[in-house]
């Protein structure tokens, strides 16, 4: 008896590690887990906002679809500021689109967050009543401007110009709001200009309310607001995934800019399958002027983001001075020249094709 107790005791271990083996070797049930994958496809999440500065995330995913049959990732829309942070601060989305002076702030606050690659360069506006008396920065004393929250570069853009004309943030009254309700709150004039991402200071345009006061591509050239930035986890875990997100972030920046046709299918295909907006407000954000916001020459910078840095601590929004290298990995960052655009031919005038 002892013994028969003995031989099931000893077959019942070895069926334990054979199975372990199997689920280990074949399985990959102890292999390391990127925060955000989806178990049915193994992809990991994106966040990005309806805005312009994030628009090479849709664009990739939906190149992927028509060129490979499928994305690697799954982007997630969100609806601000706040849930998008919190969304990687969980580890749902270990990939996000997100404000450089954010990244910043987390990162001094300890997040394992690096930024990897830009987003845009320029894209954003200044935006007045078109019935106003302001046409320059010394008429906007004593005036209120609406910027998106604290942590936004359209923030420290005011804090710039207010430098250059010799005024400081007393000489105004600088309030946050999210960008979407910006163009109501110009139109009945609650507030005297706006600032943020484009294509809602581009919607006061088609409205036939709104001014540009200035383009930030005129008053500060290759202007940053949005960054892609990844978990430390995530590129300890699966470097080659992260490059490749690069890489297709950075052809699909060189389709956008490769010419207007293509500026345009992409108006049309992520206007109706991710930002849920007219197509019409991306088309003239993308056109008037076809350099209001360009997607090549994404590489990081460290001269670009010293100046970030500078307005980011005398704005209060990092506490002392945070150094490049940390916050960022620019290993991944692709040689431009011999970055190739995206090889999709794009609409062709027919029919958008719905995200798969």
């Amino acid at each position: 008896m002892k013994l028969l107790g003995t031989t099931f005791l000893c077959g019942a271990l070895w069926l334990a590690l054979i199975t372990t083996m199997h689920g280990s070797l074949n399985l990959k049930w102890f292999a390391p887990k990127v925060a955000g994958t989806t178990k049915a496809e193994d992809k990991f999440r994106i966040g990005f906002l309806p805005v312009t500065c994030h628009l090479t995330c849709p664009v990739t995913d939906f190149i992927n679809q028509q060129v490979e049959g499928q994305s690697t990732f799954e982007p997630v829309r969100f609806s601000g500021w706040p849930e998008l942070k919190e969304a990687f601060l969980s580890g749902y989305t270990p990939a996000t689109f997100i404000l450089a002076p954010m990244a910043m702030a987390l990162r001094e606050q300890g997040v394992p967050i690096k930024i990897v690659y830009l987003g845009h360069r320029d894209g954003s506006a200044v935006m007045v009543h078109k019935d106003s008396k302001i046409y320059r920065m010394e008429d906007l004393r004593g005036k209120r401007i609406a910027v998106p929250n604290r942590y936004s570069n359209q923030r420290l853009l005011v804090f710039r110009a207010l430098k250059q004309a010799h005024m400081t943030v007393k000489d105004i009254e600088l309030v946050e709001m999210p960008p979407p309700d910006m163009p109501a709150a110009l139109y009945s004039k609650a507030v005297d200009a706006i600032s943020s991402g484009e294509p809602f200071m581009g919607q006061t345009e088609i409205d036939g309310y709104g001014r540009v006061l200035w383009l930030t591509k005129d008053v500060w050239p290759n202007f940053i607001s949005c960054v892609l930035a990844v978990r430390e986890d995530f590129i300890k875990n699966d470097r080659e995934t992260v490059q490749r997100l690069v890489d297709g972030i950075a052809s699909s920046g060189k389709w956008l800019d490769q010419s207007m046709d293509h500026r345009m299918d992409a108006a049309k295909f992520v206007a109706k399958n991710y930002y849920n907006q007219h197509p019409r407000l991306l088309e003239f954000v993308l056109s008037k002027p076809p350099d209001r916001v360009k997607y090549t020459n994404l590489a990081l910078r460290k001269a670009d983001f010293e100046e970030i840095e500078v307005l980011a601590l005398e704005a209060g929004v990092i506490q002392k001075d945070v150094i490049f290298e940390d916050y960022t990995d620019a290993s991944f960052v692709p040689d431009d020249a011999l970055v190739k655009p995206s090889s999709y031919e794009g609409l062709k005038g027919g029919e958008v094709p719905p995200r798969k």
